[in-house]
């Protein structure tokens, strides 16, 4: 059994770009760790991914983009939002002078036993 803790080992300092590290995967679902700072997506870009992605600010803050509507969602530690399959969005920004880290959850488009609340079982 492997044992660590999620903030050990991040990047240093002068990261050029997000720094993207898989955690634990199987067929269907991938677990990921990203450390950004001051990072956000390029000009024009746009995440148009196959698979449902639950993400969970652990530390830092970020702005998320979304098409529908110019809807712009803020996060700081402990907010956690679920992002939809196409649902196309960007990071428009995250904390500059300390790192921002991220728990990434991408699981299938049908996952009926995944609660898609607010809270509470």
């Amino acid at each position: 059994m492997m044992s660590k803790n999620i903030f050990s080992g991040l990047p240093g300092a002068n990261l050029a770009e997000e720094f993207f590290e898989q955690l634990a995967c199987s067929d269907q679902v991938r677990i990921e760790r990203i450390v950004s700072l001051g990072h956000s997506s390029p000009e024009g870009f746009w995440y148009d991914q196959e698979q449902n992605e639950w993400v969970l600010l652990l530390q830092g803050r970020a702005r998320l983009l979304f098409t529908d509507g110019d809807e712009i969602v803020e996060l700081g530690p402990g907010d956690w939002t679920n992002i939809p399959a196409h649902a196309k969005h960007r990071v428009v920004w995250t904390t500059p002078d300390e790192p921002t880290i991220w728990l990434a959850v991408h699981y299938p488009l049908a996952a009926p036993h995944l609660h898609q609340g607010t809270g509470g079982p």
